[in-house]
């Protein structure tokens, strides 16, 4: 039976957290390939307003969109782009479209690597003459579509950190100038100091966007509530 958008969503959700909850019980992203593909078809079913494959093992493609393109999706959990994914010859034949997904266990959320036509994902790929086309992660790393870098839309400066919240979502953190990478232990680090909670409602970690949103907004609140309480008190004659 097919699921409604709505059910999509919730199945999303409800998978997302579910990886969110083995990976905090300190299992390997890597031991969760199946989980994490999941995730992926489901995300991919959501944004095309499409359908899952109906059989099961189904050869070929994982999708089928509103618009009726059959597309293979591969996930991986991988941080970097040093992988690869790879693909059987005889089933591309049954493909309109490739989407190549991350799942971001930092931000614990799913990102976009590579969204094409199947025949544009072949150019990319190697080792097509033994049929087993392989498409290195590193290939699907987009050019910006401008020069210019993301702006922010909030920032703090507290003990000396800038912290950034940019307008394409990610938080940033720098002190004098370098990138403090990874951000999370130092974000950690000043949610403690501004006595902000580092667990959610469920009683996982927060992750670093909402660390930075929290600490932002709390330095915010401080700053506000000094200038309120220093103001003088006009007392009418």
């Amino acid at each position: 039976m097919a699921l409604t958008q709505m059910q999509l969503i919730q199945s999303l959700g409800e998978a997302l957290a579910w990886f969110e909850r083995e990976i905090n019980w300190g299992v390997p992203a890597t031991e969760l390939r199946h989980l994490c593909g999941r995730i992926g078809e489901l995300y991919v079913a959501m944004i095309t307003n499409g359908q899952m494959a109906t059989q099961v093992d189904q050869r070929g493609y994982d999708v089928v969109s509103a618009a009726g393109e059959r597309i293979s999706v591969k996930t991986t959990a991988q941080s970097g782009y040093e992988g690869h994914v790879s693909f059987n010859q005889n089933s591309l034949a049954l493909v309109d479209r490739v989407v190549v997904l991350r799942v971001n266990t930092e931000e614990m959320q799913v990102e976009i690597l590579l969204d094409k036509p199947v025949d544009e994902v072949l150019a990319l790929c190697s080792g097509r003459e033994s049929g087993r086309p392989s498409l290195p992660l590193r290939r699907c790393i987009s050019k910006p579509a401008s020069s210019e870098p993301p702006k922010s839309l909030k920032q703090v400066i507290y003990k000396g950190r800038v912290v950034k919240e940019l307008e394409t979502g990610p938080i940033e953190v720098s002190f004098n100038g370098i990138p403090q990478v990874p951000a999370k232990p130092v974000l950690r680090e000043l949610a403690m100091s501004l006595n902000i909670g580092l667990l959610n409602s469920n009683g996982n970690p927060l992750n670093t966007r909402q660390l930075g949103t929290q600490i932002i907004r709390a330095f915010r609140n401080s700053v506000r509530s000094r200038l309120i309480s220093t103001e003088p008190i006009i007392v009418a004659a």
